[in-house]
Order: structure tokens, then C-alpha cells, then sequence
């Protein structure tokens, strides 16, 4: 069996940490670019741990001999587990926490789908502005829950950590 999802899921972990702590000094910081450091750490820390969890998907799929090629969710592992005629309990438990709403991966996964939709539409250009001028919207505009920003990505980081070490145990057992 290769490792290269193996690997790819500990270098998205391990990017994943690196730029939690990158969140971490932007929240210390006292610079007229706090705000927008936080956001940006902010969606690079769920870039990567949407990331390690779709490498995570890919491992699974290696780990049962499918063809991991277009698996890109865990309704198409699914799919291809089913159609493969295999059990997987790792499945289960990844289903029944994306499907819950209150589930740690639930969130984190909404969250980060939620960063491609910042810039659905554009705003009209009002007559009275020029067109060349530049409009900066905020996402976060009072900037009252960073810290709690900081808290949840770290506990995605460790539940998603944990989730992985507890079902690569179970893997290694058959």
C-alpha cells in the first residue's frame, strides 16, 4: 500500500498547525493589518483542515483498494464502498458526524465551504463613485469573536487529530 495520502494527510495537519499559530500572532497583533491577518490565517487554517480531511478520505479509500481518483466526499466513498460490496466502519462514524449539525465537522466543513462564498456577487457601482475605485467589505466587521475564532479552529485541529489517530488504530488492527 502507498503512503502518499497517509503523508499528505500529516503535512495538511501539520500546515494546519503552522497557520493556527500564524492566527495566534495575528490576534497579538497591534498593526492596522490585524483584522485582515486574522481572516486571512483564519481561512487558511480551514483550507488546510478541509484539506487533511479530504487526504484523510483518500487514505480510507486506498486503505479498502478502491480507486481513490474521484473520491472528493464522503458520500462518494460511500457510494464506492457500497458498490464495492465492503463494510467501513470508519464511514459510519464520519457520516453521522457530518450529517449532524452540532458536530465538530459539520461546522468545520460548512465553514470552510462558506470561504467560496464571500464573493458571490459583486455590489452595483453607485454613480456617485468612480470605477476605479476600490470598495473593501469585511467579513468579520466587528472583529468581537477572534479569540473564539482561535479556540474553534484549535479544536477542530485536535478533534480531526484525534479522529484520524483513533480510526487509523482501528485500520491497522485488520
Amino acid at each position: 500500500m502507498s503512503c502518499i495520502y497517509l503523508a499528505r494527510t500529516n503535512q495538511k495537519l501539520n500546515f494546519a498547525r503552522l497557520h493556527l499559530d500564524a492566527l495566534r500572532a495575528g490576534c497579538d497583533s497591534t498593526g492596522w493589518s490585524k483584522h485582515i491577518l486574522i481572516e486571512s490565517y483564519n481561512e487558511s487554517v480551514l483550507f488546510h483542515l478541509a484539506s487533511a480531511y479530504d487526504a484523510f478520505l483518500h487514505e480510507i479509500a486506498e486503505r479498502y483498494s478502491l480507486d481513490v481518483s474521484h473520491i472528493d466526499s464522503y458520500r462518494t466513498l460511500a457510494a464506492d464502498l457500497e458498490s464495492s460490496g465492503q463494510e467501513c466502519p470508519e464511514l459510519s462514524e464520519l457520516s453521522v458526524l457530518e450529517n449532524d449539525p452540532d458536530s465538530w465537522l459539520h461546522k468545520m466543513v460548512r465553514a470552510y465551504e462558506a470561504c467560496w462564498k464571500a464573493t458571490d456577487r459583486a455590489a452595483p457601482v453607485q454613480s456617485s463613485s468612480s470605477v476605479s475605485e476600490i470598495h473593501v467589505a469585511q467579513i468579520n466587521p466587528s472583529h468581537t469573536d477572534e479569540a473564539a475564532i482561535v479556540e474553534e479552529c484549535q479544536s477542530w485541529l485536535d478533534a480531526l487529530r484525534d479522529l484520524i489517530d483513533r480510526q487509523r488504530s482501528g485500520m491497522q488492527e485488520w
